[in-house]
């Protein structure tokens, strides 16, 4: 197949404190969720003045991604959009359709498998598609990566970053906590979210020694009668806490850089509780552009770009499939999101 442009799709964040609100509204719209819930994570975000580090982080993945590319000849433009926020996804397709662009790669800055994390975006993409009209571009999303061998040495070297801040006599105690964003049960049982998640936990723990391990959830939204994935981190800190539990690493896998959620759900939030359960808790980084991390995303373009380029995978699963099943990662429709049959362009269909 032949590609002329990579597109870094991601969730999108505001940039200042007037961004909040609406950015809030378009992450939300259609779901229902009470202005009160959006005025209460609105002070999230107000407690970094209103900016999320995600755009500035995926700046800097685009710019490692490109001189990688540049250095193995893989001479390809990279445009960026996101379900968001400015740049939004109709407006990057708009601009690749003005620079000639016909067919391009997507990588989307989700490792795992879940109507969230996959599904919807391609339903983002043929979304944006039809509002960009005659000429889109069409796109063909990279399969995930939670098991390729970069991204978990990318994870494994973060945490081996975070154990070093332990001496040997805590090392002895740790409790190795990794951290996913929970989503609707339901949602996770139409998925391979908890397998994958589970499996790449295993991996990293494998990779760095680390015996005494346990995967949690934060980050959970929606109506509080909803069943959401658990134990929730502040949970099962307290639970270590009765536990007599001194020392915690905790590592953010679900997330591939450190934005919002992870800087005051962990940062603020987990380390207020932690201070106060008399717990030493260490938060190891997020993948973001380790060298690893960036080179896993090259071989994953190389990887469609050539028929015999090899396609990596560790542990107990293979490489994951390139094009999703029409039953991959249901959802219940919502209103103005595109019918299944509406996404082939993004590898909805073999």
């Amino acid at each position: 197949m032949t590609y002329d442009a990579i597109l870094v799709v991601s969730f999108g964040g505001p940039e200042k404190r007037e961004d909040v609100l609406p950015f809030l509204e378009n992450v939300t719209r259609g779901r229902g969720v009470p202005r009160e819930r959006l005025l209460e994570v609105a002070e999230h975000y107000y407690h970094f003045d209103g900016k999320s580090p995600i755009n500035e982080q995926n700046r800097a993945l685009i710019d490692a991604l490109r001189r990688e590319l540049a250095a193995h000849s893989v001479n390809l433009p990279i445009y960026w959009g996101n379900r968001n926020w400015h740049p939004l996804l109709a407006e990057t397709l708009r601009q690749m359709r003005t620079d000639g662009v016909r067919r391009a790669l997507a990588f989307v800055t989700s490792a795992y498998s879940s109507y969230s994390g996959c599904r919807q975006y391609r339903e983002n993409l043929a979304a944006a598609q039809i509002e960009t009209g005659e000429g889109a571009p069409e796109i063909d999303k990279l399969r995930v990566f939670y098991n390729h061998p970069g991204f978990i040495e990318a994870c494994a070297e973060r945490v081996r970053e975070a154990l070093s801040q332990f001496s040997p006599d805590e090392r002895a105690n740790l409790h190795f906590v990794a951290t996913a964003h929970s989503i609707p049960c339901s949602m996770a049982a139409s998925s391979a979210y908890e397998t994958q998640l589970a499996e790449t936990m295993r991996l990293i723990a494998e990779a760095t020694g680390c015996e005494n391990w346990q995967l949690v959830y934060q980050s959970r939204s929606g109506a509080p009668g909803q069943p959401w994935l658990e134990p929730d981190i502040l949970d099962y800190l307290r639970k270590l806490g009765e536990q007599g539990a001194k020392n915690v690493l905790v590592a953010p896998i679900g997330f591939i850089s450190d934005h919002l959620e992870v800087l005051y759900d962990l940062d603020v939030e987990a380390r207020e509780l932690a201070g106060e359960l008399g717990i030493k808790l260490v938060r190891a980084a997020t993948a973001g552009t380790h060298p690893a991390f960036i080179t896993a995303i090259r071989e994953l373009i190389e990887e469609r770009l050539s028929g015999n380029a090899p396609r990596r995978a560790i542990g107990r699963f293979g490489p994951n499939h390139d094009v999703c099943p029409r039953d991959c990662c249901p959802a219940p429709r919502r209103p103005g999101t595109p019918a299944a049959s509406e996404v082939p362009a993004v590898s909805q269909q073999p």
